[in-house]
């Protein structure tokens, strides 16, 4: 437990669980748009390329560039308000998004549900630098990072049930409506939080300083740039395995939501909980441990992913899916983590903004776009198979990630002592 300056004590692991529900309604109400991207193109006559804007760059470019400008203010002020008025407005627009009648009436709609949730994350990652300390935060970031996994769960399958009982627009009035109800409840969570912690020297440096003085260390140079290309492939999958099983295998929406809300949020939960907790045990010894973890994951998820997107079969589709399931989301405890540990703790908001502004604006903005435009590219040529054939990216971006890794992992002892002793000369 942390003391608040008053008096008031701070339960970790409460604020935790507050953090971690946001963090699922947040998810929830992103992924949504992937379970209901069939009948949304139906009704409206989308294309592929514009459902892959709708769901991946639109959304992403709002998401990012908001992020910086909220974690400057959640790193100077109060972390409770900015996260529980981000979760209102995301939620509400939500809500929007079902009573859209026209393709530019649902984009902005998704816009608006975008720049809410730039609010949330940031400071999350801030409050949860400083309640737990080194040895167990890819852990406890682990933890907060099943959150997008409890909202696949949430979102596919009340979503896939929602969508055929009562329609998709129904469906996005119930996923906003959810978030409302949070609301006050994560408010109550995190009433006693202290603003975040920041010398005056932080306090009134410009963001490109803080920018320079992150990026000087070259092991967090690697991770934003692993943790940026895992993301195209985190994205894509999120976004067209939907529509891949329900065009190439014939499943319902309703059976889709059922097997994704198991393969992505059931198993991957699994996974990216067991990668935290890894991590810190492997890191107990030998800090790049932690890093060279996720590296050796990205490698099994390759021939996960190639039986998945390769086989016809349902039961070996299913197996390959579990498996890259599990791995898809391994990386965000150990990043998290670590990102935050180079980070001063004036800073740790913006840090965190930072690596989602990269994660988020290349990878969840361009690459559900680029799989999109790919498909409609083969759609004469290969049909309803041109959407598999389109998802074969994956398996070389994950290689590239893995190298990022690997080198991260090769200086990040070095940068953890840089960065604490910069912290301990501030102190003095």
């Amino acid at each position: 437990m942390s003391a608040h300056p008053e008096g008031s004590v701070v339960r970790a692991p409460l604020v935790l669980a507050a953090l971690l529900a946001v963090f699922a309604v947040n998810y929830m109400d992103r992924q949504i748009l992937a379970i209901l991207i069939e009948p949304v193109k139906h009704d409206l006559q989308l294309s592929d390329t514009q459902a892959g804007l709708l769901y991946g760059f639109a959304f992403a470019v709002f998401y990012s560039l908001l992020g910086i400008p909220i974690a400057r203010l959640a790193d100077r002020s109060s972390r409770m308000r900015i996260i529980t008025g981000s979760l209102v407005l995301f939620s509400a627009m939500t809500m929007v998004c079902g009573l859209a009648v026209s393709y530019w009436q649902l984009l902005l709609a998704r816009i608006g549900v975008a720049v809410g949730e730039a609010g949330t994350n940031p400071a999350s990652h801030s409050i949860i630098a400083d309640l737990y300390p080194v040895k167990h935060r890819s852990t406890a970031m682990a933890i907060f990072a099943l959150g997008p996994h409890l909202g696949i769960v949430l979102s596919f399958v009340v979503g896939g049930l929602a969508a055929e009982w009562l329609g998709w627009r129904q469906t996005f009035l119930i996923t906003g409506a959810l978030g409302l109800i949070v609301a006050p409840l994560a408010a109550r969570a995190l009433r006693h939080l202290p603003q975040a912690a920041a010398s005056s020297d932080a306090q009134s440096e410009s963001l490109s300083v803080v920018v320079r003085g992150l990026l000087r260390h070259r092991s967090i140079r690697h991770i934003f740039a692993g943790a940026t290309i895992v993301s195209l492939n985190v994205s894509i999958l999120m976004g067209w395995l939907p529509s891949l099983l329900i065009r190439s295998h014939h499943f319902s929406v309703a059976s889709v939501g059922l097997l994704l809300a198991v393969v992505l949020g059931l198993a991957g939960g699994v996974g990216t909980l067991l990668g935290g907790v890894i991590a810190d045990q492997l890191g107990k010894r030998n800090p790049g441990a932690r890093l060279l973890s996720v590296a050796g994951a990205f490698l099994i998820a390759i021939p996960a992913w190639a039986v998945a997107l390769g086989e016809q079969t349902t039961f070996m589709t299913f197996a390959g899916l579990t498996l890259g399931g599990m791995l898809v989301a391994v990386h965000l405890g150990p990043s998290f983590a670590m990102v935050q540990s180079l980070a001063r703790p004036g800073s740790r908001a913006l840090a965190a903004a930072l690596l989602l502004f990269a994660a988020n604006l290349v990878g969840a903005g361009l690459g559900p776009l680029a799989v999109g435009m790919i498909s409609d590219a083969l759609a004469a040529d290969q049909g309803a198979d041109s959407l598999r054939l389109a998802l074969w990216i994956v398996l070389p971006v994950y290689l590239w990630a893995a190298f990022h890794y690997w080198m991260a992992a090769r200086s990040i002892a070095r940068d953890l002592h840089d960065a604490a002793d910069a912290v301990d000369a501030i102190a003095t």
